[in-house]
């Protein structure tokens, strides 16, 4: 149960969403439209701010990107890395 953020992604994210130092970007879990992710018709959205309790974070840059406990069970069994591909975020979920 790991969420890793590169640089590259937390820059992206800091150009894209105007973030400064001590912000925090939540991913949350949605059932329609977003990011696809291991689970058929669940998907991540993106949001900047603190939002319920912390379950895994990453801190990148001195931004927090973070998961929180109701949407933890996505990562119970996988990893997730964040990354930067041709100039998009890219997310790869990693069975552990």
């Amino acid at each position: 149960m790991n969420l890793n953020v590169t640089k590259e992604a937390a820059n992206w994210y800091i150009d894209e969403m105007d973030l400064a130092k001590g912000d925090y970007v939540q991913f949350f879990v949605k059932l329609y439209g977003g990011i696809p992710t291991i689970f058929p018709s669940y998907f991540l959205g993106v949001s900047e701010g603190m939002d319920g309790t912390i379950a895994i974070q990453d801190e990148v840059q001195g931004i927090t990107f973070y998961i929180n406990n109701k949407d933890k069970w996505l990562l119970d069994e996988h990893d997730l890395t964040i990354d930067l591909k041709e100039d998009e975020p890219e997310f790869t979920f990693e069975k552990r």
